[in-house]
């Protein structure tokens, strides 16, 4: 072991502190081995004069502890935070396939041949509807739902215009409307979407690919089928 003088030795816990900002610069940290032989070296060259006070040797001993404590702590947390995303990640894949129910004014036509919401309605509302747009904006088709108390309410479109005709798949805007003393106001809409993928970011939010309509935090979704 390298001799270490009283001086040099006079304040081993500092010296171990300096740890952390070593390892910010890419310097070797002085660990607990380090520490203990430069404890020992503290006591074998104290002035026998002037020894060290108990309770300032027991003081250091405590807070060296302290350290360790946290250090190890911290590795404790990093494991459990790496476990959640890998749980997260895993749950998140599980729902590959599944049926959503996401805030949008788009919604898919697909091979079922029908798109299925929801409406948020803030007041009650004698005059309740339901207008389809296509591409183009043109209206294709209109639904009448009456009158709805304040909360939420179910539409459900068959994929046919207003003739019975089908329409091809594809995408469409869903534009809800309530009639209100002050003229109709235009409502938000929860549409039912496909999840084609998920994905995973950095800080562990969830972000969910929905099929036509692009993505959207799981936290936006309102509903899982």
């Amino acid at each position: 072991m390298t001799a270490v003088n009283a001086t040099d030795a006079s304040d081993v816990l500092s010296q171990y502190q300096l740890k952390q900002q070593d390892d910010a610069k890419g310097n070797s940290e002085l660990g607990r081995n380090e520490f203990m032989e430069l404890m020992l070296a503290q006591l074998k060259n104290q002035n026998p004069l002037e020894p060290q006070d108990n309770g300032e040797f027991i003081s250091q001993l405590a807070q060296f502890s302290s350290l360790e404590e946290m250090q190890n702590l911290s590795g404790t947390v990093e494991d459990v935070v790496g476990q959640f995303r890998s749980t997260q990640a895993l749950q998140a894949s599980a729902m590959v396939g599944k049926t959503v129910l996401a805030p949008s004014q788009i919604g898919i036509l697909g091979a079922e041949g029908e798109i299925t919401g929801t409406i948020e309605v803030p007041a009650s509302t004698g005059g309740l509807r339901v207008s389809i747009e296509g591409q183009n904006g043109e209206r294709v088709r209109q639904i009448d739902l009456g009158s709805s108390q304040a909360g939420v309410a179910s539409f459900r479109w068959d994929g046919q215009d207003g003739n019975g005709n089908p329409l091809p798949p594809g995408p469409y805007r869903i534009v809800a409307e309530g009639s209100y003393p002050d003229g109709p106001q235009q409502l938000d809409t929860m549409v039912s979407a496909n999840v084609d993928s998920v994905s995973l970011g950095q800080g562990g939010s969830i972000t969910l690919n929905l099929a036509g309509m692009g993505s959207i935090a799981l936290s936006d979704v309102k509903q899982i089928n």
